[in-house]
């Protein structure tokens, strides 16, 4: 799988996300309080609304429309209504640019 440059590390602030847009399909891209970095399929399983207005706390992402909570770590679903898992997509760092392997 190609890594992909998907954005500057200071494009994210900490314990927040952004959207990313690649190949017709949406992801989202988060930094972690201890400033790691993760990606994520950017809509939300429960009614496909994307995630880059949802509210990060800690290391979970909340669905702007319905509340369901997800480990963006992981992509496991933490609360209803949502109870399918994101999808998760390795990330690396190098030289200040966030890549991720699509």
């Amino acid at each position: 799988m190609p890594w992909i440059d998907a954005c500057a590390t200071d494009d994210i602030e900490t314990e927040d996300l952004i959207r990313f847009d690649h190949g017709g399909r949406t992801y989202a891209l988060y930094r972690s309080p201890d400033d790691a970095y993760f990606c994520t399929d950017g809509l939300c399983t429960h009614e496909q609304v994307h995630l880059g207005d949802g509210l990060v706390q800690g290391h979970e992402i909340e669905c702007p429309k319905h509340n369901a909570t997800f480990d963006y770590r992981t992509g496991e679903a933490l609360r209803a209504p949502a109870c399918i898992n994101l999808r998760t997509y390795p990330t690396k760092v190098e030289n200040g640019r966030v890549w991720i392997e699509l």
